[in-house]
């Protein structure tokens, strides 16, 4: 063999070698999903048409649940903006922080995206943020992520006001489309006080005429703030379905362009939203104060029949839309109503998917991605809410509020929306759930830190 023909079998060999390499990479990329959650803020489990909503024009979100798993029994782990968005990122409830994550962060709690990040994925964070005082980006990749805008509402009068959130997303998902697989949260202010008229969407709701006689009691008593307040019903309603509306049309940018770069089918989309609906009732604050009385007025966003909203640990607080889109794998068209799930389930049962490495005793969720593949199990443990003094606690179809010497327990089953208190014909199972609340209670930091003194601040 001549030198030539031997530095050609050892150019040969190399290539190969290199071309095993890329294949490997190929074929580990394909395991590893992208990923895109999408937050909605304040919306209720009704305000979408595929919730059942008579007058929301959202083809877009419909799109992601005809192509994916609609779930009715999800639920947020708070009922206010940071809580519930510290369940999904940390798996840990958010009464378990001594120090309150919107004023000190996550401390020392491990992240989705920090194992994400560590099983070589790109991760990105575009919209609200409202955790903590060190913004993601001011450091290298806090929290695990590498990419962050925290982007505020838009004041552009040709766009709805999450659109430059949306758009930095998609630039992100573009540039990332070709390497490594991506995590990006897309976390939206809609439908998030105030909502403002946005007259671009006359051809669709300028005409719309309400008949309240389509909702419910709970959503009767926003109407009569409304008219308290002085305004018209069918125009705030307008408005408010505007907001919806933009937002998924800003929704279908992102399926469209995952279509355009061809990662639909390995890419996991969910949408969510952090809470149930705001009130429209008295102004709760000197900043909501200064904006005018007609952005409270449109907040009629609707909690489907379900008690309460956003403050409130009735259903229409903590039970929030979930939709799950991954073709092949998640079903198509399905409604799961049987599965009781948590925003604490998010970060193990990516974990799972993406085969991350994570320890299960350090998070409060479930791997529940048997669910999200269609098995029809309902994961036998109890689900705990501490927003205040109360607690709340949820196992399967009972639920219990522990207030000031009250006692209120709901079946959900024959009763969705808490409207009869049983807690007299089952004193056994309030005695029960009681034991069980009292001592998750044991659990938690007796006091917490809710502003950062001078001192710690840098």
């Amino acid at each position: 063999m001549n030198r030539r023909e031997f530095a050609q079998r050892l150019l040969t060999a190399g290539l190969g070698a290199f071309f095993g390499r890329i294949a490997a990479a190929s074929a580990s990329r394909a395991q590893k999903p992208n990923i895109v959650m999408i937050f909605a803020d304040d919306l209720g489990t009704g305000d979408l048409a595929c919730y059942g909503h008579p007058y929301a024009v959202t083809p877009n979100i419909d799109r992601l649940a005809t192509e994916g798993t609609r779930f009715t029994r999800y639920y947020a782990t708070g009922v206010t903006c940071c809580p519930s968005r510290t369940g999904f990122m940390t798996s840990r409830h958010p009464a378990s922080f001594e120090n309150y994550m919107s004023a000190y962060g996550f401390g020392d709690r491990i992240t989705i995206t920090e194992l994400l990040r560590n099983n070589d994925y790109v991760t990105g964070h575009f919209g609200k943020w409202h955790i903590g005082p060190e913004k993601p980006g001011q450091a290298d990749a806090v929290y695990g992520i590498d990419e962050v805008g925290i982007i505020g509402d838009s004041e552009r009068l040709d766009a709805g006001r999450d659109d430059d959130l949306f758009d930095a997303a998609i630039d992100f998902i573009k540039r990332n489309r070709d390497g490594k697989p991506f995590y990006v949260n897309i976390w939206g202010h809609i439908t998030h006080y105030p909502v403002k008229p946005n007259k671009r969407f006359d051809h669709l709701f300028g005409d719309l005429e309400v008949d309240e006689s389509r909702f419910d009691a709970w959503m009767a008593d926003k109407f009569e703030n409304t008219r308290k307040r002085g305004f018209d019903v069918n125009t705030c309603m307008r408005s408010y379905l505007e907001d919806v509306y933009s937002l998924d049309l800003a929704i279908g940018r992102v399926l469209n362009a995952l279509d355009k770069w061809d990662l639909t089918d390995n890419t996991i989309v969910v949408f969510t939203s952090d809470q149930g609906p705001a009130p429209n009732g008295e102004i709760q604050n000197e900043r909501q104060a200064a904006k005018p009385p007609v952005y409270k007025a449109n907040m009629l966003g609707w909690a489907g029949g379900l008690r309460g909203g956003k403050h409130e640990q009735y259903e229409g607080g903590v039970r929030i839309p979930f939709i799950l889109r991954w073709p092949e794998h998640v079903p198509a068209g399905r409604v799961n109503s049987t599965s009781v799930l948590s925003g604490l389930d998010w970060l193990p049962t990516l974990c799972a998917l993406t085969s991350t490495q994570y320890d299960a005793s350090q998070f409060e969720g479930l791997d529940v991605s048997d669910v999200w593949h269609g098995a029809d199990r309902n994961p036998d443990r109890y689900l705990f809410w501490k927003a205040a003094r109360y607690p709340t606690a949820l196992c399967g179809s009972w639920k219990i509020h522990l207030g000031q010497n009250t006692t209120e327990l709901y079946n959900l089953d024959s009763d969705p929306g808490e409207t009869t208190n049983v807690a007299g014909q089952y004193p056994e199972i309030c005695k029960r759930m009681t034991g069980e609340i009292q001592e998750w209670v044991g659990t938690l930091p007796t006091e917490v830190n809710r502003k950062r003194q001078k001192s710690e601040q840098d």
